[in-house]
């Protein structure tokens, strides 16, 4: 019920869609100006974010023991009395019925009357608060930065105007058929059917609130996103991350550029040795018939098998072959793969 009252408060009073309405009584006194409060969103099916209170202020995750010179100015706001029919069938109505749990047996609308009276608002000096957060860091051991950080979808928040009540204010539901006169009750003996609830809380108590996202640098610094534009989070999971993806891509580009250039050059230094040895119309008996020149074999014969050639086997096509030369060695090896013709008397010739 209080929720209900809170969200049609929010709506009504709009201030652009900033101010988020308090979600429960029990939770109220934890939406002062300077309280965090963590932001995430629900899923991609529901576009609204669900805000979360937690006991710690601004102060609490900076680094050092100075407190916050930034002063909440207050002023009064309006005078807030609102009584509504709320259809059953709908969804607003299906919530508050399940929140106070009244008798709807016959009826088909609640009438909700919510006093709130004279409210305030507060806020915090945003010009002071800017001015000192340049000289603050942020303390990363802080457990709340630490879950922060490794969840994705939260962001922290800080609140940065609260709006309460100024009197001790009421609130009751009465279930009945569309068109009767609303009658309201605050006694329970006066409500034998239970057809009526009503709730009274104290003054001063948060019913709405703002907040400005932070957006926390590696360094510890941060800034306040004070406009809906900016966004807030970790600069780990955004700018860091993108600046790191990036020069990876360029290191990975650099790389692929040498391996091209490095197979460019092998193949144009291959074609350059095979026009030279065709140019020259060398045979096969130009040297490796001669007397005392090395000698073409059969490399499987030897239990070696087929492999690359030394010469051609390096350039885009791995060109293999079965045959090579004894008399040569090439890292250690004690034979080297030539192909019979033209890269056995080439690779000779070249040696020789």
């Amino acid at each position: 019920m209080f929720a209900a009252a809170t969200k049609s408060f929010v709506k009504q009073v709009g201030d652009g869609g900033r101010l988020v309405p308090v979600p429960s009584l029990s939770e109220a006194d934890k939406y002062q100006p300077l309280s965090l409060v963590v932001k995430k969103k629900r899923c991609f099916l529901f576009p609204r974010y669900k805000f979360t209170s937690t006991p710690f202020t601004l102060k609490d995750i900076l680094l050092g023991d100075r407190e916050i010179s930034a002063g909440v100015s207050s002023y009064q706001l309006l005078n807030y009395e609102d009584e509504s029919d709320v259809s059953l069938y709908g969804r607003r109505g299906n919530h508050i019925v399940n929140d106070v749990g009244i008798n709807v047996t016959g009826s088909d609308s609640v009438a909700v009357k919510a006093s709130f009276g004279v409210v305030t608002k507060h806020e915090v000096e945003v010009s002071t608060l800017l001015k000192e957060i340049t000289t603050r860091k942020i303390n990363f051991d802080h457990s709340l930065i630490r879950q922060s950080r490794r969840s994705r979808k939260a962001v922290l928040c800080v609140v940065m105007e609260s709006i309460r009540t100024t009197r001790q204010c009421s609130l009751s539901v009465h279930a009945g058929i569309r068109g009767e006169s609303m009658r309201f009750h605050f006694m329970d003996e006066q409500n034998p059917r239970g057809r009526d609830k009503a709730i009274v809380f104290p003054a001063h108590t948060t019913i709405a609130f703002s907040v400005f996202e932070l957006f926390i640098y590696l360094d510890g610094a941060f800034d306040l996103c004070v406009t809906s534009v900016s966004k807030g989070g970790f600069e780990m999971e955004e700018m860091a991350t993108f600046a790191l993806l990036y020069r990876l891509r360029n290191i990975l580009f650099e790389r692929n550029r040498r391996v091209m250039d490095a197979i460019s050059r092998s193949q144009l230094y291959l074609d350059d040795l095979f026009s030279d040895y065709y140019d020259k119309s060398l045979s096969m008996s130009d040297i490796s018939l001669k007397e005392g020149t090395h000698i073409r074999v059969n490399l499987l014969n030897h239990s070696i098998p087929k492999g690359p050639c030394i010469l051609c086997g390096m350039g885009s096509f791995k060109r293999e072959t079965v045959y090579g030369c004894f008399q040569c060695s090439v890292d250690g090896q004690k034979y080297v793969r030539l192909h019979a013709v033209p890269c056995f008397d080439v690779w000779h010739k070249r040696m020789k």
